[in-house]
């Protein structure tokens, strides 16, 4: 009979085993695609994906694209868990460019307030955005909620001064609505102004990979770009505050 030792030496070979291998694919893998997709950007990671036998290739931080072990054959598309009818593409893709909600900077951000401002939502924006100004008509009409929107001016200079401008208002959550949905500019901002959280809003910007506005970040850490209506904002909303 085999003793307890013997079974767990095998099991501890057969694991060994398992990884060599996988790493031998990820090489492969690796080194097939970089020769015969040379405009293929750098890959940050491989890893195996739910289908037995088919990769997941990660580069540019959140794209994927998927192939076999030998790196012989590339598939773009997403996949699908048919029982459920999960996007498992998109969920991965979620899941890579989640944000820490509890590690933003809120100082940064102008606040809004409305009613007990319970629940909480970020918003990256830039003030020439016109999807920006379209989903802020939306944000009024939601209730109970702390709106803290990080300016980022990523549009032009104008978009910089403008910034600047509502960043230095006396109550810059009022200037900014003012200008995102009545079209009401703020008054110059003083020289003597510390606009130093715009620049620091642009790094935030970069190290999250927000490359357009409006992006909205939930408080589960999941994200949205684009203008959304109100009711896709509460349904998000709600969906968030099942997972925390």
């Amino acid at each position: 009979m085999m003793s307890i030792h013997s079974l767990r030496l095998g099991a501890l070979s057969l694991a060994l085993a398992a990884a060599t291998l996988a790493q031998a694919d990820e090489a492969a893998i690796r080194k097939n695609l970089a020769e015969r997709l040379p405009n293929l950007p750098k890959i940050d990671e491989v890893s195996k994906s739910p289908i037995p036998g088919v990769y997941e290739v990660r580069f540019g931080g959140t794209e994927i694209i998927y192939t076999d072990e030998n790196g012989q054959y590339v598939i773009q598309g997403a996949i699908i868990e048919t029982k459920t009818r999960t996007d498992l593409t998109q969920a991965r893709i979620d899941k890579l460019t989640a944000i820490d909600f509890a590690s933003l900077p809120l100082k940064d951000a102008v606040l809004i307030k409305q009613g007990s401002g319970a629940r909480k939502l970020v918003v990256f924006a830039d003030p020439n955005c016109g999807y920006c100004k379209r989903i802020e008509r939306d944000l009024i009409t939601l209730k109970d909620i702390s709106i803290y929107t990080f300016l980022l001016p990523i549009l032009g200079p104008e978009s910089t001064a403008k910034s600047r401008d509502i960043w230095c208002a006396k109550d810059a959550g009022k200037a900014w609505r003012a200008w995102m949905v009545d079209g009401v500019a703020p008054a110059k901002a003083g020289a003597d102004c510390d606009v130093a959280a715009l620049d620091r809003n642009l790094k935030l910007g970069q190290k999250y990979r927000v490359q357009g506005t409006p992006a909205v970040v939930f408080e589960d850490g999941s994200r949205s770009p684009g203008a959304m209506p109100a009711a896709q904002i509460e349904a998000r909303m709600a969906a968030a505050a099942k997972k925390s």
